[in-house]
C-alpha cells in the first residue's frame, strides 16, 4: 500500500498546510511527537500513517483531521 495514490494525495495535503504554517519537517515532528523522517515519509507517500498519528499531525497543525482528509 505503501506509494499508493491516496498515501502520495495525504501526503501532499500535509506538505501543503505545514507550508502554509512556515514550519519545517522537523519542527511539525516535534510539535506533533514523531521523528523527522517520519514527516518526510508521510509527504512522500511512502509511509502508511495510522489514524492515532494523522491526529497528532492534524493537533500540531492546528487544523481539524478533515482538512487533511479533504478530497481524498
Amino acid at each position: 500500500m505503501a506509494g499508493s495514490p491516496i498515501l502520495k494525495f495525504f501526503g501532499k495535503r500535509v506538505r501543503e498546510e505545514r507550508l502554509k504554517k512556515g514550519l519545517s519537517q522537523e519542527k511539525l515532528a516535534e510539535l506533533a511527537g514523531v521523528h523527522r523522517t517520519y514527516i518526510g515519509m508521510i509527504e512522500r507517500g511512502e509511509k502508511n500513517i495510522t489514524l492515532e498519528n494523522i491526529n497528532k499531525v492534524a493537533k500540531a497543525l492546528e487544523i481539524p483531521v478533515s482538512d487533511l482528509l479533504k478530497g481524498i
